[in-house]
């Protein structure tokens, strides 16, 4: 109960008009990328017209079921630099 009340308290106080993955760095994450994820994904995944990734929390979870399917290890940080990097490139969600 304690964790719900200090997560919904951040809510409340991040800014509204934060990017989704502001706290990532694309650059980092497209290292990342490339390294792990192009063995499954080329970049036509990300623009097709019926994608299945249709808002940030989508595209984090996404990331999140890769990391932890694909044995990549990665740390949350290393997951919003993803996050960033695809956001940045191909998603665009503001």
């Amino acid at each position: 109960m304690k964790s719900a009340i200090v997560l919904m308290f951040g809510l409340a106080l991040a800014p509204a008009h934060a990017a989704p993955f502001d706290k990532g760095d694309p650059r980092a994450g497209k290292a990342l990328h490339d390294k792990s994820c192009q063995t499954c994904h080329d970049s036509s995944m990300y623009t097709r017209a019926a994608r299945i990734v249709k808002t940030p929390a989508q595209l984090a979870a996404r990331i999140s079921g890769c990391n932890a399917n694909t044995g990549a290890g990665w740390f949350p940080e290393e997951e919003r630099h993803v996050a960033a990097y695809l956001n940045h490139n191909f998603y665009h969600f503001k």
